[in-house]
């Protein structure tokens, strides 16, 4: 197993430095990861570094909170892939969901979808702030509106993945949608776990860390 490949080396700190963001570009190059995960801010700059490697660009849309509306996801979508971002991982709408409002969250991720145009899509669905059965929806509506992956967290909201909720992502979503494991996987054996359960990509700032066989005491 090449485990560089399933690594989004990512750093999406607001304090987050142009060395900072350097440091991942170039560890990414290094290692080989499938892509850097930044915010769209830095999106144009990472995609001049990267052009000559085989090291994608992942950005963050409607990041942390999912709260912007639909029209202002679709927009950031367009403006990060004219940025040269590759591939694209939307927050839905999580109050939406718990409230019920099935249809809204729908039409929110389909905007992202079509706004990527063809672009891979993963869905941030938060698990840490859903039951069971509201992870299970958001991935059935994920997976409704043409989206390539679900994903666990952001890693901002106070939790991050587990080997239970990949499991569930999985087997709801089948062989479909992919799942993305992020938050709180520090080292290489909660890599394997997450891989073991089901995850086919892993967001982490431990990137370095999994591949030496270290563990990060990052938060992400």
């Amino acid at each position: 197993m090449n485990y560089a490949k399933y690594i989004d080396h990512t750093l999406l700190k607001p304090e987050s430095t142009r060395a900072q963001i350097d440091q991942i570009i170039e560890e990414a190059k290094q290692y080989g990861f499938k892509s850097v995960c930044l915010n769209p801010t830095h999106v144009k700059y990472a995609s001049e570094q990267l052009q000559d490697s085989n090291v994608l660009v992942c950005t963050v849309i409607g990041f942390p909170l999912g709260a912007t509306t639909s029209k202002v996801k679709a927009f950031e979508t367009e403006n990060a892939i004219q940025n040269g971002a590759d591939e694209i991982d939307m927050v839905i709408n999580i109050g939406a969901l718990k409230d019920g409002r099935y249809d809204e969250v729908l039409e929110d991720i389909k905007a992202v979808v079509e706004a990527a145009n063809g672009k891979t899509t993963k869905v941030i669905i938060e698990t840490v702030l859903l039951s069971d059965d509201e992870k299970v929806k958001a991935c059935e509506l994920s997976k409704e509106a043409g989206a390539t992956f679900v994903k666990t967290s952001t890693g901002f909201a106070g939790g991050g993945a587990t080997k239970e909720d990949v499991k569930l992502m999985h087997d709801t979503v089948g062989d479909t949608l992919k799942v993305k494991a992020s938050g709180g996987v520090r080292n290489l054996e909660d890599f394997k776990t997450m891989i073991d359960h089901g995850a086919s990509r892993i967001g982490a700032s431990a990137g370095v860390q999994i591949m030496e066989g270290l563990t990060s005491d990052s938060d992400y």
